[in-house]
């Protein structure tokens, strides 16, 4: 099984982005983010292109409908992240453009994020043409995440920034130092739990420690100032307890599968918002319960 097989790689940086984008824009393309109206931004419906000859359907990752200031037409900006290696991606994008561009007949943004584990050089145009006639020059902007120091963004008070450190380019023996710096990043960004799991989320899954790794990230801590030591282990013991009721959960449900056959929906929308000491205590009693009806009075 590959990575793109186990990780959903669009999914995530369209959470990302969808959440952050204003941060996106003004972190990697301030220029088009000062021309934007950003006040006036909508996430449309992804588009979904069907290839015929090649007999596939391709999805557009993202696609905000927004402005330009002082101007009242709408223009769209379209984000496709590319997680392998593709030889004519470039020629992709003029596609996407081109069907986007016939279906909304507006000006359009193109902007492709190349986040797969390699740094290397990736067009930023596609052009067909003749000897005697350039007929067509389509451009896009790119960002090599590979390519990006990690070290040039760990100043940034940006959510993007501090997510994408897991992406950028880092040698082996500084994991522990992006992940430290990651976390100090969201110690000055004070964000709600929800968005501060979202951005954890994405980093952890591209950015693994082992055990080792583990126990050299708490040491680097330990070194930081007691007020800062303690506002970082309080998100890092947060996250831990959220991941060990995650996986209490998945463990009963995973149970009540094996015992009944299946899963009522209603003791699955109802788990996550019990405690970890119910949730443990539930996981017990399903040894002993003698019905699904029994096991769905107890839940209550």
């Amino acid at each position: 099984m590959n990575e793109r097989t186990q990780i959903d790689h669009d999914r995530l940086f369209k959470e990302l982005l969808e959440n952050f984008f204003i941060e996106f824009l003004s972190l990697f393309f301030p220029e088009a983010c000062a021309a934007i109206d950003l006040e006036h931004l909508k996430f449309l419906q992804q588009e979904v292109f069907t290839d015929v000859v090649a007999g596939e359907k391709h999805v557009v990752d993202l696609l905000a409908e927004t402005k330009l200031k002082g101007e009242d037409g709408l223009i769209l900006v379209h984000v496709e992240n590319q997680a392998q290696v593709q030889q004519d991606f470039a020629k992709r994008m003029f596609v996407y453009f081109a069907r986007l561009y016939q279906k909304f007949q507006c000006r359009i943004l193109p902007i492709a994020i190349f986040s797969y584990g390699e740094e290397r050089e990736e067009p930023d145009s596609f052009q067909l043409g003749f000897p005697f006639l350039n007929v067509l020059q389509f451009r896009f902007h790119t960002l090599v995440l590979k390519k990006c120091n990690w070290r040039d963004y760990i100043t940034s008070d940006n959510p993007v920034a501090a997510a994408l450190l897991s992406k950028m380019g880092y040698k082996q023996e500084e994991k522990v130092r992006v992940k430290v710096e990651f976390i100090r990043i969201l110690t000055r960004l004070q964000l709600d739990p929800a968005r501060m799991q979202l951005l954890a989320g994405f980093f952890e899954t591209y950015l693994k420690l082992n055990r080792i790794e583990e126990e050299e990230f708490l040491a680097q801590v330990r070194m930081l100032g007691p007020q800062e030591e303690c506002a970082v282990m309080e998100i890092t013991t947060s996250w831990h307890e959220k991941g060990r009721v995650e996986g209490q959960i998945e463990l009963v449900l995973k149970q009540i599968r094996k015992r009944f056959g299946f899963v009522p929906e209603e003791i699955a929308v109802i788990l996550p918002s019990l405690t970890p000491e119910k949730i443990e205590a539930l996981g017990e009693a399903l040894v002993e319960v003698a019905s699904i009806e029994e096991f769905q009075a107890m839940v209550h």
